[in-house]
């Protein structure tokens, strides 16, 4: 089964690429197809060791026109994004083929944990009450290294649908090759398509991109997966889900997300805000239209014929004709409010109830009338969608520095005459904090809180006061979490509390602190335990609490390893004060998509936090590129939802074993070796910087129209001023990867020198946190290259120091690959992941081109602006596109 799962994988590859190669010929001619098809067999020799195969291909392109560039890009890019879509296809086909095969385990994960929880003597009253009170929410967010143009992502979801349209069995030749005619139709419309957008995407763009997602996959995903969950539930619990189930919800921080993004305004997120309900209530019009076609029947229950006060011969439709009616006024005020015009919002529906409660009506009635087939149609869909996305489609989060919150506490105590709240001490800060929100009398007159000009001169402050007085206008169920990024004290969190409340915000958005730093993640738990103790703030939070963990500046901070274990331990003392204050605690992991940032495989990801850690409930950032990758097709949105599912219930009934003192001991150790390796390397080392931007792109990547968030969190500065992102990406794009292993190598080494590997090897056995771990960092490993970042560094530098520092990093490289290796006890990277392994060597003949070219690019862009002091270079677009492309072939980047 397998094999010919594989052979239908590398199937599709060949006839995608051999497609691209008929365009080439036709729309580019046959010289630039013959340069490419000579190319990528020289990158397949070279793949092989041939050494002088790599010499070719340099000096082609050495001996290339600066035009003659941007062609090859785009083919080897093209190459590589068809590569993922054959692959994600090929996961959609496994799925399917699974089911065929009644013998084989379910492609489900939920079926064997079902499986799993019986042998462990979990009742089925344990386990449905426990997916009953599931609360699973993922964040999308916008993303600065997601690089593909929506326009580009529609003609790739086409192209997926062609190739599942060649699997179905049966076809005739006409029908094979129409749909053949379309997929080079498609292929054709990309290249011709510029891949790159023009213009950097504002904030409403990557919002309304976060919708799209909704629309064109889980919107249709969602209501099929809780079916499913329900009929495994029904055959496992004997009983079925309520009606008002929704264990997965989603929120967002595109157009929320105001940390170190100055194009994020209270305007931007509010009109994101209307567009949100918008786009929801479009979706909902459809629905209902749909419904009302289908629900024809004469038969009602007493209560429908009730409610709708006479007789009418098709009752559901006409009892549901008043909400289609409010959903169109609903849109109607939205498009006015989106457009600057004031309009009645009598009709406005402004909770998920007035849309709930006549479809609940129906429900009954279809019940009462013996139709369950009828009511747990469309119907039931419509329901379960309601609880899932409610009136605005997608909560959103809003998310600020805390450092801007404390400037406009102190603009307010400093107009009181009160002095500098910043210069105080934090018992002074909290003392105030408190007792201003305690006091029933405002802290400042009304006429000064909704003037923009009277109380401060600083706009960034102002634009705090703003945001929340258009928070205060907002229906509540639009609003998710207020995430403060930089949280460092107790009165961060009370900072926040009080501007709501001055604002006058009724239903308070709960205020989630956000640990990033290691200094910060060390004193989580203690900052959250002076919280707890305050008796004005715990009966504010009534019992339930959330804590966000930063993953990508601590990685940035501290390195991988020790970030890793900081972050462990940080939920490990969060999850102890949360239950000694009796406290449920949500743990908000704000992950990426590379390995430095959090990203693993997510039922692993999940399965190895702390236990306790996750009790039913957990939010999760999607970020930008893995959005897609996780959601961007119906079946493979099918199997996340699954997954994140079946992972957040075995931590929940069966959590993983806690770690053993000689465990943790000996992480403590290489937690500490690691950091100081670290950060001797990147913060002590006089050339690092100097190395970081002459070899990597990094300051490339600032041209790229990637987010709509600066690539800096200020001007100039060095490493601390860059944001972890580009941080990761630069590294990634010369194939060092060195944010994920330095430190970590040299860290477990240490350890197998003092003769502990038997610690290490039981660690590797029986806790799946250090398992977890070290995966990881194999798969990280496998994408380095020692030789492809030497070439960057010979082609862009002569100075013996940088030369020097890069001869060190990669030997560290290459003994953390060897360390790894005696850690596993295998003799090459991959040997038990045969799929990453083999989608590796498929790219690698696209990819070797590509980081040639880059570098040549990087060369020639560099000669441009220091020699004709050019603002646009002829090679930025090839450039733009090397980067892409790279991104595209090595997936997880930033």
């Amino acid at each position: 089964m397998i094999r010919q799962i594989d052979t239908s994988l590398r199937e599709d590859v060949r006839l995608l690429g051999n497609l691209l190669g008929e365009t080439l010929q036709q729309h580019a001619g046959a010289s630039l197809f013959n340069l490419v098809e000579q190319i990528r067999a020289l990158a397949k020799a070279a793949r092989d060791g041939q050494v002088e195969a790599e010499k070719e291909l340099e000096n082609i392109f050495l001996n290339l026109k600066d035009e003659e560039i941007l062609p090859l890009t785009r083919a080897f890019s093209y190459f590589l994004n068809f590569a993922n879509i054959a692959e994600q296809y090929h996961v959609v086909r496994n799925r399917r083929q699974s089911e065929f095969n009644e013998e084989g385990p379910s492609p489900n994960p939920l079926v064997c944990l079902f499986e799993k929880f019986k042998k462990n003597k979990i009742t089925s009253k344990q386990l449905f009450e426990q997916i009953c009170q599931l609360k699973i929410e993922l964040v999308l967010t916008a993303h600065p290294t997601e690089v593909s143009r929506r326009t580009l992502i529609q003609k790739y979801d086409n192209i997926n649908e062609s190739l599942s349209k060649l699997d179905q069995q049966k076809l005739t030749p006409n029908e094979r090759q129409s749909i053949l005619n379309d997929l080079k139709q498609l292929i054709c419309s990309a290249w011709e398509t510029d891949e790159i957008r023009q213009n950097r995407p504002t904030p409403i763009d990557e919002a309304k991109w976060g919708f799209t997602t909704i629309e064109q996959t889980l919107w249709n995903a969602v209501p099929k997966f809780i079916r499913e969950l329900d009929s495994l539930v029904y055959k496992n619990c004997d009983s079925h889900l309520p009606l008002n189930i929704s264990p997965i919800r989603f929120a967002s921080w595109m157009g929320g997300d105001r940390d170190g993004n100055p194009n994020v305004t209270h305007t931007i997120t509010q009109e994101v805000l209307w567009l949100s309900r918008w786009q929801a209530a479009s979706l909902y019009l459809r629905d209902i239209e749909d419904l009302r076609w289908d629900l024809s029947l004469q038969v009602c229950s007493k209560e429908l014929s009730d409610a709708l006060g006479k007789y009418h011969p098709e009752p559901y439709r006409e009892y549901l004709r008043d909400t289609r009616e409010r959903i169109k006024a609903t849109l109607h005020w939205l498009n006015q409010k989106l457009q600057g015009i004031d309009s009645d919002d009598s009709l406005v529906i402004k909770n998920k109830d007035e849309l709930l409660k006549p479809l609940l009506l129906c429900h009954r009635s279809l019940i009462a009338c013996n139709l369950p087939e009828i009511a747990n149609g469309k119907l039931l869909d419509f329901i379960y969608r309601i609880n899932c996305f409610g009136i605005e489609l997608l909560k959103l989060d809003i998310r600020q520095e805390s450092g801007r919150h404390r400037q406009a506490i102190s603009a307010i105590t400093e107009y009181l005459g009160l002095g500098n709240f910043e210069s105080w001490t934090e018992k002074a800060r909290q003392n105030f904090l408190i007792q201003e929100l305690q006091s029933k009398r405002p802290l400042l007159p009304k006429y000064l809180k909704n003037s923009d000009d009277s109380l401060i001169e600083n706009p960034d402050v102002k634009e705090v006061f703003a945001t929340m007085r258009m928070l205060s206008d907002q229906p509540p169920e639009s609003l998710g979490a207020y995430i403060i990024s930089m949280a460092e004290y107790p009165s961060d969190v009370l900072a926040v509390l009080l501007l709501q409340k001055e604002a006058g915000i009724l239903n308070p958005l709960r205020v989630v602190p956000l640990f990033e730093t290691l200094k910060d993640l060390e004193g989580s738990a203690n900052t959250m335990d002076t919280l707890f103790n305050m008796h004005w703030y715990k009966q504010h939070i009534k019992g339930k609490h959330e804590v966000m963990i930063g993953y990508s500046d601590s990685a940035k901070d501290a390195g991988f390893m020790s970030a890793n274990w900081a972050q462990y331990r940080a939920q490990e003392e969060l999850t102890d004060i949360a239950k000694a204050h009796n406290i449920q605690l949500t743990l908000f992991h704000g992950r990426g998509g590379s390995i430095s940032r959090g990203g693993a495989p997510t039922q692993q990801a999940l399965f190895s936090q702390p236990p306790g850690s996750i009790s039913g409930a957990i939010r999760v950032t999607e970020q930008g590129e893995m959005i897609r990758f996780k959601f961007g097709l119906e079946g493979i949105a099918l199997q996340n939802l699954e997954i994140y599912t079946a992972a957040t219930l075995e931590a929940t009934l069966l959590p993983p074993p806690v770690p053993k003192q000689e465990w943790r001991d000996l992480m403590n150790q290489m937690t500490d070796i690691s950091v100081n390796v670290y950060r001797k390397t990147v913060r002590e080392n006089p050339n690092f910087v100097q190395y970081l931007r002459t070899v990597t792109p990094e300051l490339e990547l600032q041209m790229l129209p990637l987010g709509s968030r600066p690539a800096k969190r200020r001007a100039g500065g060095g490493i601390e001023s860059l944001r972890a992102i580009p941080w990761v990406f630069a590294w990634t794009q010369i194939r060092l990867m060195l944010p994920a292993w330095l430190g970590t190598g040299a860290a477990i080494n240490e350890i197998l020198n003092e003769d502990k590997k038997f610690i290490l090897d039981d660690m590797l056995t029986h806790w799946p946190y250090f398992q977890t771990l070290i995966d990881m960092l194999e798969m990280v490993l496998s994408k380095a290259d020692c030789h492809i970042a030497l070439y960057y560094e010979s082609h862009l530098t002569d100075d013996e120091n940088l030369k020097e520092l890069g001869n060190d990093l990669r030997l560290r490289l290459k003994e953390a690959t060897k360390t790894l290796l005696l850690v596993k006890g295998e003799s090459k990277l991959l040997s038990t992941n045969d799929v990453l392994d083999q989608s590796m060597q498929v790219r690698k003949p696209y990819l070797l081109p590509l980081h040639l070219l880059q570098a040549e690019l990087m060369k020639r862009r560099r000669r441009y602006l220091m020699e004709d002091n050019l603002e646009n270079t002829p090679v930025d677009q090839a450039l733009m596109v090397s980067i892409a492309g790279i991104a595209a072939g090595l997936r997880n980047t930033g």
